[in-house]
């Protein structure tokens, strides 16, 4: 009897277990693919939010606002491959109306996902077709995307949001987590047959990037580039840039290049140099236009004054080396005053050799030619000039005129504003205000509190520099009434910058000109620097492009004549 109790028992458990594996079987194996689908329509997602990206805008002299970078709304379409039966049909259909080749479109119709992207940026032609087809299967939605209204204006300033949600090069770049605000998240559930969520509530809500004005011109800067476009044409420029900056706060006024790019088509690019900004990531030898600064220091410690003279022979002979003037010229007794006007080589060693080399290093590093200017640009280079450091007696002699001495076009600006607003070192700036949640947040200047030169050297040398625009090479730079300063420069390209594995200079130059204006309460200071022009010297080159930027710039803030 007690056997057959448990003969009973155990019949009972081999049925129990049968039926809970064929249970399994039918659940896991037969028909998987349902449970499957209804598990993912039960499941609770969190979906991450982004804020809307802050927008970025120019300015101009009436505080006007003109959008350079934004968010403009696009329409997409989409597929659930899963709801489409006709697979053959619907890709002949997408074709025809969105003008996409047939096959790529059916590839993704048979992939086995929930979502397949066909495209997006549609037409409003586009979108109204696929709405009057009824496609089972097919979506229309909606995207926000980084929109650039001004095209190729200030391209490698604002540099561009790329397709993977990462920002590149300019603003974008420096300020993206500014730009990109904090992300939310939702709580939602997914439907059983697609993609799509039910959202319920929000667990943290996005917040939106932070808006930021720009104290770049935007009619300056639309000069600038108008500029560089006709030396191009007209002087067969290979590059270019121009700086306009205020020399007293360091705000950035115009920053035009060129070549520049369509940051909306920056896809279509071949090649990534052409999104570097020439103003701060491009290093040269700046040639006469550095001459100033080793003059500044000079005057500074009153190792000679605008008056001091020495007599030029043609050429001056260190070690094993000869160094000419330019053009082989002679020049015979002259002051310094002068050295600045005919821009003489031989003078240049003569001042540095009356500094002392201790001195001019020190100098070079007060005017930052040795570090970065800590612009809010993304990429910002600096040479370290080792060559020059090394000590020989050649480096100091050529560094005095700008051969052997690297740097770039930012640095040359910010070491030049000490000249210009009485002694001071300042930042460069770009970012004058940022908007956050309605609240406006103005941008301090970064100026030093220490003299980089006296007032007094600082206004000896600008006396020089507007000589030179009076009298000397950079004549073409004057405009009646006004008094300009500046200095001309034209350095032949060393070799080992073009690519070549050789030392020495090849034939092709950088021409430079930089000056300021009004010479002795300047409202702004302008750099024009063209690679290879057709012309000999920049007195032909950049100082007729300076004069007509100034000319405008001067009318456009009705900046009254210092004399008739």
């Amino acid at each position: 009897m007690k056997q057959w109790r448990i003969n009973l028992i155990f019949v009972f458990i081999i049925l129990f277990v049968a039926v809970i594996i064929s249970r399994l079987i039918f659940l896991q194996i037969l028909n998987q693919e349902y449970w499957r689908a209804l598990a993912k329509g039960q499941q609770k997602v969190f979906l991450q939010i982004p804020g809307e990206r802050g927008e970025i805008f120019l300015t101009d002299v009436n505080n006007n606002l003109y959008p350079l970078a934004m968010n403009k709304k696009s329409n997409l379409v989409y597929v659930a491959p899963n709801e489409i039966k006709e697979k053959t049909d619907t890709a002949e259909i997408l074709s025809k109306i969105l003008d996409l080749k047939k096959d790529l479109i059916l590839s993704k119709l048979e992939n086995n996902s929930l979502y397949g992207l066909i495209k997006n940026k549609l037409s409003e032609e586009e979108v109204k077709e696929i709405e009057n087809s009824n496609l089972s299967g097919v979506y229309l939605g909606k995207e926000t995307l980084r929109y650039y209204p001004q095209q190729s204006l200030a391209s490698q300033v604002i540099g561009f949001l790329g397709g993977d949600g990462n920002s590149y090069y300019g603003i974008e770049g420096y300020h993206h987590d500014i730009l990109e605000g904090t992300k939310g998240f939702r709580e939602g559930e997914r439907a059983a047959q697609g993609f799509f969520l039910t959202f319920y509530e929000n667990l943290s809500p996005a917040k939106e990037g932070a808006d930021l004005i720009l104290s770049i011109d935007y009619n300056i800067q639309f000069k600038a580039e108008k500029l560089l476009e006709e030396a191009k044409e007209e002087l067969g420029a290979e590059e270019g840039t121009i700086i306009v900056m205020n020399p007293y706060s360091g705000e950035i006024l115009a920053l035009a290049n060129f070549p520049n790019f369509n940051p909306n088509r920056y896809a279509e690019v071949e090649g990534f140099e052409i999104f570097q900004n020439g103003a701060i990531q491009k290093i040269f030898e700046p040639g006469s236009v550095f001459k100033p600064i080793v003059m500044a220091a000079a005057l500074d410690q009153g190792k000679i004054t605008p008056d001091t003279t020495y007599e030029d022979t043609g050429l001056v002979k260190i070690g094993g080396y000869t160094i000419y003037n330019y053009d082989g010229r002679v020049w015979g007794k002259r002051t310094m005053t002068e050295v600045l006007e005919k821009s003489i080589n031989t003078g240049a060693i003569f001042v540095e050799a009356k500094l002392g080399h201790d001195l001019f290093l020190e100098y070079i590093e007060r005017f930052g030619i040795f570090e970065k200017t800590n612009i809010d640009l993304e990429g910002e280079v600096f040479s370290l000039n080792s060559n020059f450091k090394e000590g020989y007696e050649i480096n100091f002699a050529t560094a005095a005129f700008g051969h052997g001495i690297e740097m770039t076009a930012i640095q040359l600006v910010k070491a030049f504003s000490v000249i210009a607003n009485g002694g001071k070192l300042v930042k460069p700036y770009l970012v004058k205000k940022i908007m956050v949640d309605g609240r406006e947040n103005e941008i301090k200047p970064a100026i030093s509190q220490s003299q980089v030169i006296s007032q007094r050297a600082a206004s000896e040398l600008t006396a020089m520099l507007v000589s030179v625009v009076e009298n000397g090479f950079g004549k073409g730079a004057g405009i009646p009434g006004y008094f300009i300063a500046g200095k001309t420069g034209t350095a032949q390209i060393p070799w080992g910058a073009l690519g070549f594995d050789k030392s020495g200079y090849s034939d092709k130059t950088i021409q430079t000109f930089i000056g300021f204006a009004p010479a002795f309460n300047p409202q702004f200071l302008i750099l024009i620097k063209l690679n290879n022009p057709r012309t000999k010297t920049a007195e032909y080159s950049t100082v007729p492009i300076f004069r007509e930027l100034a000319k405008y710039i001067i009318d456009y803030y009705q900046i009254p004549p210092e004399y008739e």
